[in-house]
Order: structure tokens, then C-alpha cells, then sequence
């Protein structure tokens, strides 16, 4: 996966470094004294990584330039808070924060081309490509240097290769190195980026030869700059290159790429080589890679989410006390009509609170229906899908059977015998879907019966891995919800044995308080999320709602099938 958002904050942190020396005041007014200290106190703080910090001084001075109708500075900062976000994977909250900022950056291109970049980044990450292409389009347009412009155009041609274009990447690609722009300017470094994406291209097309020539002439010249994040890329490009020609030159490539961004602190691409380590599977070590991918990517998640959620908070915080500001002015000023509005509060809060009751009621009994709905689909769908198996697996077979007795001489012993295997075969295809959908054990040996259910898809080139199912206090859940996650993973591994072609399967249990977790990864071939298949998903989606709970799929062409599964306890 192509993947250095963080190298493009450094050139739009640069980009933007001129900025404040152009908006520094002249006048001495204490408020936009101190709006200013504050300001050059965040940049010192981003400057320093210090995120959180930054982040609470950039919107205090926000709220200070907004005092003084400042538009210059407010932009300015809109766009340095929306690119925190970006470093610490809030990318919805950076889009809400840098479209706030094109309100008041209308004057200057260079501030709208950073703009328009961070939205790019941000909806490919999100794997919005085509969005992100247009934004990358537009950033091009409003740039005035052709050297600046080369980064957004670059960044369309690492989209082209996430989306498979692999001709349209080669295209772009060729033609910006032809400029020899960034040679010409120093920026060897730079060049390496786009010959390492240039030979890549070239590998996924086809054109091994060439494309390796590229990746390993991109990892020379990024070793010899001492370009050590941008030899993280190269390493993660030849183990690709590497796995399905030499797994120790993988494995090699892979380690070195851990290693690295382990020393840099580089999360995302020490998730991606140790995929590349999974999926090679060729060492006793492959268990303990799952494990430390597993730990590494929860990590992150938990890590992401509280920075989400204290920019959030941040962000709500302001706004609240703006708002009861502004509250108290307005109460100041309407002073007189206190006592007329009281009565209108006290009589609006009545008819709320008789609203609110009537809302109540009409909500419980609009949840029971539903509930007695999802339950009655859950069990038609299940029906509906033997009677289809039963259908399309048996009747046919049985028809042959008879005709086959119509037909022949039952005298003859080898006719018998061949009669009564076909019988045979019928009848243990009968039991096999009977025990498929058989009454499932909900006592003590639930846990035996799940992993006996799951060991059934274990072959000599397919391994499932379950861990921490017996972590769970099974005895206080309710049989509901064990025959609930029992035919969920059932489904699971039956659309996984049917469209998924996966060597790998992790199945993890997790448990709080109020809920159980099962985290479900396969290493199989995936699919588009808007084409994904939806037969054997919708009926696990009614069997989880039934019981209150949620699941959710994760999927994209080459990168498996992931789905996590919340059921309250």
C-alpha cells in the first residue's frame, strides 16, 4: 500500500511557514496581542509534535481572530489544526475543519492548493479515490510553482496505482520525471519517491524486469540521502516484489522495513510488513507475527481514537463556551422579558415533557415489532437457505438416483453396489447439512462445540487460529446469544471457504463489562466494499441486530476480509 501522508504535512507545513510573517500585526491592542502569543506558541508546540497542545493553543487563538475579524489568521489555522488531525488519523475531522478554513482563505491560491491537498489526503485515505483525485486536480490548478505543483500531481499517480491503473500511473509518473524538475532543484530525494511508484507501477503491470530496476535504483538513492523513511516504502515494495519469487528476500525486505519504521515510530507501515510476514508463511514465527499485528493495530486504534475524541472535545469545549457567551450577553440585554420567558419555558417544558413521554411509549412498542420482525427474517432466511441447499444439492442427485434404478438391472451385484453408494453418498450429504444446522450445545461444552465447528474448515493449506474463546465467561450468557455468535461464525467460514480462497483465518475473542468482541481477519483475496457479497452477510447482520448487537466489514481488493462482531453481554 502506497502510504506517506505525513511526508506531505512537512512540504504543506513548509509551504505555509512564510505565512505568519506576512500576518503579523502592527498595533498594540491587547487582544490581538494575545491572540498572536498564543498563535506562535501552537506553532512552536506542532513544531515540537506536541499534537494535543497545539491543537487547544491554535483554537483558543482561533477564538481570538475571530474577535477581531481576522480572516488571514483564522484560515491559517484552521488549515494547521486540520493538518494534526490528519497526522493522527482523524480524516473526517480535518475535512470538517479545512472546508471551515475556505471561508476565509479566499484571496490567496497557495492557501487554497494546501486546502484542496489535505482534502485529497484525506478522502484517500478514506479510499474515496476518485474524490481524492479531483481535490488533487484542483491543488495542481492553484499552485503557481511547477515544482510545488509536481507534489499533488504525484500523489494523483499513487491513487492511480491503489485503484489498479497501473498505465495511467506509468503515464503520469514518466512524464513529471521527464521535467527533471526535481533533479535540477536538488530534490533527489523526491525524485527516489517517484521512480520507487514508477517501478512499482511497472511490477503490478507486469513488467518485473524493468519495475525492479526502478524500486532498487529508488532504494540506492534514498540510502546514499539517508532518506530513512522513504527506504521503509522501497523495503515494503521488494518484499511485494520478492513474494512470489523468493520468500527470504521477502522475509528480508519485510524485516528491514519493520525494523525501520520501529526506530521512526512509523505505525501503518510496520502494520503492513508484518502482513507481508503473514502472508509469506513460511517460518515457525508466522503465530507470533499475528500476534504482534494484532496487538500493534488495537494499539494504534485505541492511541487514534483518544486523539479523535480530545480534538473533539476541544473543538466542543470552545464552541460551548462562545455559545454561553454569547448567551449571557443576549440574557443581559433581555433582562426585562426574564419573567415572561420563564412562564414560556415552564409551559414549553410541559408539553416536552407529555411529548417526550407519548415519543417513549411509541418507541418501545416500534422496537418490540421490529425486534419480532428481524427475528421471524432471521429464521425465514434460514430456512429459505437449507430448503436452497437442499434444493440445489440433493434434488438433483436424488432425481439421478432413480432414473439410474429405472434404467438398470438390480439383479446384477455391481448395480446393487453402485446403487447403494450413490444412496449412500445422498445420506451423508443429508447429515452433513442436518449437523450444520442441528441444535447447537449452549452448556459446558459450548466452547468444545465452537472449536470442533471451526477446526472442520482447518486443511493442510488453509490454518484457523482462535484465541482467547475460553477468556470469556460463557456461563452468564444467555443460549440466545450463544447459538447467535455459534451460526455467525459458521456463516463467517462458509463465505470464507466459498469466495475468499484464504490460507490464513484469526479468529480473537475479546470481553468487557457490557460486551463481547470477536475480531474475525482472513488473509484471502477481498473485494470491493460496494460489491461485496451480501447473501450470507445480510443474514448474519439480522441474526447480530436480533440480539442488539453490531457488525462490521472491512474489505478491499488483495488486503482479506476483516469483520468485528459487538454483542452486548
Amino acid at each position: 500500500m502506497l502510504r506517506s501522508p505525513f511526508f506531505y504535512f512537512i512540504i504543506l507545513l513548509f509551504l505555509l511557514a512564510c505565512k505568519d510573517k506576512k500576518i503579523n500585526h502592527t498595533k498594540t491592542d491587547p487582544i490581538r496581542d494575545e491572540a498572536f502569543r498564543i498563535r506562535d506558541k501552537a506553532i512552536e508546540d506542532h513544531s515540537k509534535q506536541n499534537f494535543n497542545i497545539a491543537f487547544d493553543e491554535y483554537n483558543k487563538s482561533k477564538l481570538l481572530f475571530e474577535k477581531l475579524k481576522d480572516s488571514a489568521n483564522i484560515g491559517y489555522i484552521l488549515i494547521q489544526m486540520a493538518t494534526i488531525q490528519q497526522v493522527n488519523g482523524d480524516y473526517y475531522g480535518s475535512k470538517e475543519t479545512v472546508t471551515e478554513a475556505l471561508l476565509y482563505v479566499t484571496k490567496r491560491n497557495e492557501d487554497k492548493a494546501a486546502i484542496k491537498n489535505i482534502l485529497g489526503i484525506a478522502d484517500k485515505e478514506l479510499s474515496l479515490y476518485d474524490d481524492a483525485i479531483h481535490y488533487y486536480k484542483e491543488a495542481a490548478n492553484e499552485f503557481k510553482d511547477p515544482l510545488i505543483k509536481q507534489f499533488p500531481l504525484s500523489n494523483i499517480a499513487a491513487v492511480y496505482i491503489q485503484q489498479k491503473k497501473y498505465d495511467n500511473a506509468i503515464n503520469l509518473l514518466e512524464s513529471l520525471l521527464s521535467k527533471k524538475l526535481l533533479k535540477e532543484k536538488g530534490q533527489e530525494v523526491n525524485e527516489s519517491r517517484l521512480l520507487d511508484n514508477l517501478g512499482f507501477a511497472y511490477f503490478k503491470k507486469g513488467i518485473d524486469e524493468k519495475g525492479f530496476g526502478l524500486m532498487k535504483d529508488a532504494l540506492q538513492t534514498r540510502t546514499k540521502f539517508k532518506d530513512t523513511y522513504g527506504s521503509i516504502q522501497s523495503y515494503l515494495h521488494l518484499a511485494d516484489y520478492y513474494a512470489k519469487k523468493d520468500l527470504q528476500k521477502s522475509d528480508e525486505n519485510a524485516h528491514a522495513a519493520y525494523n525501520t519504521a520501529t526506530k521512526l515510530n512509523s505505525v501503518d507501515e510496520r502494520l503492513e510488513a508484518l502482513q507481508i510476514l503473514i502472508s509469506n508463511n513460511n517460518s515457525n514465527q508466522t503465530g507470533k507475527y499475528v500476534q504482534r499485528y494484532f496487538t500493534l493495530n488495537d494499539s494504534i486504534i485505541k492511541v487514534r481514537n483518544n486523539f479523535k475524541n480530545k480534538f473533539a472535545k476541544i473543538k466542543y469545549d470552545a464552541k460551548k463556551e462562545k455559545d454561553e457567551n454569547a448567551k449571557l450577553r443576549l440574557e443581559k440585554a433581555e433582562n426585562e422579558l426574564a419573567l415572561q420567558k420563564a412562564t414560556y419555558l415552564r409551559i414549553g417544558f410541559v408539553i416536552v415533557f407529555i411529548f417526550l413521554v407519548i415519543l417513549i411509549a411509541i418507541l418501545i412498542r416500534y422496537y418490540k415489532n421490529k425486534n419480532k420482525a428481524i427475528e421471524f427474517k432471521t429464521s425465514y432466511n434460514t430456512e429459505a437457505r437449507i430448503a436452497k441447499k437442499i434444493h440445489d444439492e440433493l434434488a438433483n442427485d436424488v432425481y439421478h438416483v432413480i432414473a439410474f434404478a429405472e434404467s438398470q438391472t438390480l439383479s446384477q451385484e455391481n448395480t446393487k453396489e453402485n446403487l447403494l453408494q450413490k444412496l449412500d453418498d445422498i445420506y451423508g450429504r443429508v447429515r452433513g447439512i442436518s449437523k450444520e444446522n442441528n441444535k447447537i450445545d449452549t452448556g459446558i461444552n459450548f466452547t468444545s462445540s465452537i472449536k470442533e465447528m471451526l477446526s472442520t474448515y482447518n486443511t493442510n493449506g488453509r490454518n484457523i487460529i482462535v484465541t482467547n474463546l475460553e477468556d470469556v465467561n460463557w456461563e452468564t450468557i444467555d443460549d440466545i446469544k450463544k447459538i447467535t455468535i455459534s451460526r455467525v461464525l459458521q456463516e463467517l467460514m462458509v463465505n470464507m471457504k466459498k469466495h475468499s480462497k484464504a490460507n490464513l483465518v484469526v479468529i480473537k475473542f475479546e470481553n468487557d463489562q457490557k460486551s463481547i468482541l470477536i475480531n474475525y481477519t482472513d488473509n484471502g483475496k477481498g473485494c470491493e466494499k460496494m460489491t461485496m457479497v451480501k447473501n450470507g452477510l445480510k443474514n448474519m447482520e439480522s441474526r447480530i441486530e436480533a440480539v442488539k448487537g453490531s457488525i462490521n466489514f472491512d474489505t478491499e481488493p488483495d488486503k482479506g476480509f476483516k469483520a468485528k462482531i459487538s454483542i452486548p453481554k
